[in-house]
């Protein structure tokens, strides 16, 4: 028999638990020794739990910090590195492919054919070429419009398992008590609370096959709500992926939004509301040379106010979504153009109010000055976000993020929400899409009549 191979699977507590899940967990040609984590923090440092690792792993799986690669793979001998996590440039990716092979080890990148599930129902994903891009509002009206047409939609959200793995092994979500009652992060938050305020049911976890075979029983159709750049973990028939043209180019220069690119049934060119003439038709250029036989539509994400006249005047301290502003790599969001169009004052520098875990991400990402992301990765850090706020010398906090912070912090100062919603410009539209979706789907007796 050959030689167990010793594979080290590098992630973010998403992607590399899924590709463990399905292409190494009982498979005894490969010896999973350990896991790295990056991007978010206090998720190193813990077991992925031999509940969820399966029988070749009773101990479970070590996971560590990234920054401990090299040394990993000389105490294991490591023979393959998997790279399994998401919205990294490509120039990242293949640094740490050198490293791989400067010990000796291949280096892997698992594909939708590997990786990929299988569903009885028709499956649309929602995917994107950076975080940020407007896939969130993309995926709240595919959602809405679906459930128009009267069917029962399923929201399989990309993972966020940031606490107990075994407990999040399959989450279902329906209702604000149940998010209360479990813990969740502002992160997971901000995509749950939009779908569920539109009475729809999100589902998430860690086991990806058994959250996958619940949602089919109760649902029409399945709706993958991508995370990051990633593309789907299940295989759809209908895949929609969101350009930003604020970003032009990125579209062909990050991992995996590139796949998600060349792969989309349909483009959607967003903020064309906000983006240069320039930075569209650079992401028109890239869609006619990479991927012609996508449809594209062009849209807009204009931002909603409630009590907008409170803005002006106003010395306003922002916060916007934190992936975004992070990994993503954006300076300013809709708080920012908010603060901007309704006449604030002055907007506030955040970070010498900065406490904590919040002063240390202003530290690691130098390109945010006056905008403060909703950094909220377990009690301690939403703890310190709450004290930043409140500790800041504002007259008046602009949330842009979209889970409503009033309900989880103590926020001692007025405050107005931001909300940005998809709008198409011109035709074709996403009900045209889903119209002729709907109509493949019972031509191919995927969806009864």
């Amino acid at each position: 028999m050959d030689k167990v191979k010793k594979v080290v699977i590098l992630g973010a507590a998403g992607r590399d638990f899924h590709n463990f899940n399905i292409f190494f967990k009982n498979n005894p040609e490969y010896r999973v020794v350990a896991f790295t984590s990056t991007q978010i923090p206090g998720i190193e440092n813990r077991v992925y739990p031999p509940e969820l690792a399966g029988e070749l792993y009773p101990n479970g799986i070590p996971i560590y910090s990234e920054a401990k690669l090299e040394e990993i793979l000389d105490a294991y001998q490591v023979d393959i590195v998997v790279f399994a996590y998401s919205d990294v440039s490509h120039e990242h990716v293949m640094h740490l492919a050198s490293i791989a092979h400067k010990h000796g080890a291949d280096f892997w990148l698992l594909g939708p054919k590997s990786v990929m599930l299988k569903s009885s129902k028709p499956v649309i994903a929602v995917t994107a070429v950076r975080t940020g891009s407007g896939k969130s509002q993309t995926s709240r009206k595919v959602a809405s419009l679906l459930k128009e047409m009267g069917f029962k939609v399923s929201i399989i959200r990309h993972p966020m398992p940031y606490g107990d793995l075994v407990k999040e092994a399959v989450q279902r979500f329906s209702s604000f008590e149940e998010l209360d009652s479990s813990n969740l992060t502002i992160e997971e938050r901000e995509e749950y609370e939009p779908h569920i305020s539109r009475g729809h049911v999100v589902y998430a976890g860690v086991d990806y096959e058994k959250i996958l075979r619940m949602a089919e029983r109760e649902s029409d159709i399945i709706l993958w709500d991508g995370g990051n750049n990633d593309f789907p973990f299940i295989k759809p028939d209908l895949w929609i992926t969101v350009a930003d043209p604020l970003r032009p180019g990125h579209e062909l220069s990050y991992h995996p939004g590139e796949t998600c690119f060349r792969s989309a049934d349909v483009i959607i060119i967003n903020k064309i509301d906000s983006a240069g003439l320039e930075g569209i038709e650079a992401v028109r250029e890239s869609i006619r040379k990479y991927n012609q036989r996508a449809i594209v539509i062009e849209a807009a994400s204009p931002i909603f106010v409630e009590k907008y006249e409170e803005i002006r005047g106003k010395r306003v301290l922002i916060i916007e979504d934190g992936p975004t502003l992070t990994h993503g790599g954006m300076s300013f969001g809709a708080g920012y153009v908010a603060a901007r169009k309704f006449g604030a004052s002055e907007i506030v520098d955040p970070r010498p109010f900065a406490v904590g875990s919040i002063k240390k991400t202003f530290e690691l990402y130098p390109h945010l000055k006056n905008i403060l992301p909703a950094m909220g990765y377990g009690e301690v850090q939403i703890k310190e976000l709450e004290e930043t706020v409140n500790a800041s010398d504002a007259d008046l906090i602009i949330i842009a993020t979209p889970v409503n912070l009033g309900r989880i912090m103590k926020i001692n100062k007025p405050y107005v929400r931001v909300t940005y919603e998809l709008q198409e410009i011109g035709r074709p539209t996403l009900r045209d899409v889903l119209e002729s979706f709907i109509m493949r789907m019972k031509e191919e007796k995927k969806i009864v009549a």
